[in-house]
């Protein structure tokens, strides 16, 4: 299942390339060094990237110690990982002994899927942010999303050998999110090559939910919104407010 609405940065990418070529020597050269890793994060590891709504971003994904790290891959709704990620192993669903959903059991719109709660927010108990990091941290919302898309430049980059995007706000703050790939079955799929990211905002069909997804091919960088099947391991990167 994939819910497609794509806020595409690709006709951008060429410009961005080289707008942040100067910024990519500047933050390697102190990549070593660095406490922060050149990426100015406030003392307790949150990023203000001067946006519309004063978010703060976390400096690194939830489960994680570092920015270049993938952390914790979590279903949507779920506040841990686990060692195999499918319908049969997901928290808020019935499935079939063949691994396919039968019914919803939370945050489900429509009756077609089961009971319908019209849940379409992680409440904080199913909040692996705001369950794990505390102090008004949360899972960024689909707006939030949007937000950071809109409001700041994007580029495909590493960081300690690490591929992935770095958004950088007007005010030369910057956050990396590797490109962490996803986790189905008991496997991890396209790290390295493609980044997902949920949100906490349920999808138009209430099996999925919205995610962040970014990417390159041939130089280009592709970066958006989608729906992704709500038992898929992703990784989470919190915000909160100032």
């Amino acid at each position: 299942m994939k819910h497609h609405l794509r806020a595409s940065l690709a006709a951008l990418a060429a410009v961005l390339a080289l707008a942040f070529a100067a910024c990519d020597d500047e933050v390697a050269d102190h990549r070593s060094s660095s406490a922060d890793n050149g990426y100015r994060a406030i003392p307790d590891g949150w990023v203000e990237l001067g946006l519309p709504s004063g978010l703060l971003w976390a400096e690194c994904n939830v489960g994680a110690a570092a920015g270049s790290e993938c952390g914790d891959y979590i279903a949507w709704g779920e506040t841990s990982p686990k060692n195999v990620y499918g319908w049969n192993s997901y928290r808020y669903c019935t499935a079939s002994a063949d691994g396919h959903l039968d019914t919803l059991t939370r945050y489900n719109t429509l009756p077609s899927f089961g009971p319908v709660d019209n849940l379409t927010a992680l409440v904080a108990a199913d909040d692996a942010a705001a369950l794990r990091l505390g102090n008004g941290a949360r899972t960024p919302s689909f707006d939030d999303w949007l937000e950071l898309i809109e409001h700041t430049a994007a580029v495909w980059t590493t960081l300690d050998g690490v591929s992935g995007c770095r958004f950088m706000g007007a005010n030369g703050n910057s956050i990396f999110l590797p490109a962490a790939g996803c986790a189905t079955g008991a496997d991890t799929s396209y790290t390295g090559a493609l980044g997902f990211y949920w949100s906490s905002s349920l999808a138009d069909d209430p099996d999925g939910a919205w995610s962040l997804y970014f990417g390159e091919e041939h130089g280009v960088l592709s970066c958006g919104l989608d729906g992704y099947d709500r038992y898929r391991g992703q990784p989470v990167r919190a915000v909160r407010p100032r």
